[in-house]
């Protein structure tokens, strides 16, 4: 797996990775949660972070990562490539080029909190809800 810059023209293929991810990981969030996400996802949030994906040796999208002030506020790994190492990779780029030290994870999401603490991050505060103001608790780690 490489490590690249996104081009904007990839951006669908980021929501797809996205939209895959989430629906194998958050079963917490609502349908209708889930489709409020993906305009703002697609128009807003890929342009407000630096983004980097993981491309496979055919330069094939198997995930990615945004970062923003220190901050991990997205990475997303396609299903069929979880497991083998992506979101590792991703993260630490994120941690070692695009100096990220920390991250917030919802906190129904335990394969994301195990990830995290796997790597090294440590739970550091807790917020009641989420970005949007749902009631989806956030836990705040850094490394």
């Amino acid at each position: 797996m490489n490590i690249k810059t996104v081009e904007k023209a990839e951006y669908p293929r980021l929501l797809e990775v996205w939209e895959a991810s989430v629906r194998e990981t958050h079963d917490f969030l609502q349908e209708e949660d889930l489709q409020e996400l993906k305009p703002l996802i697609l128009e807003q949030y890929f342009d407000a972070v630096d983004l980097r994906c993981a491309k496979n040796s055919n330069g094939e999208i198997l995930g990615f990562c945004g970062v923003r002030d220190g901050n991990i506020e997205m990475l997303f790994i396609s299903p069929d490539a979880r497991g083998k190492g992506g979101g590792a990779l991703l993260a630490a780029y994120a941690v070692k080029y695009q100096g990220a030290t920390k991250v917030d994870v919802n906190e129904q999401n335990k394969q994301a909190l195990g990830f995290y603490q796997h790597i090294g991050f440590s739970v550091t505060g807790r917020s009641p809800v989420d970005g949007q103001g749902k009631p989806y608790p956030l836990l705040h780690m850094t490394l």
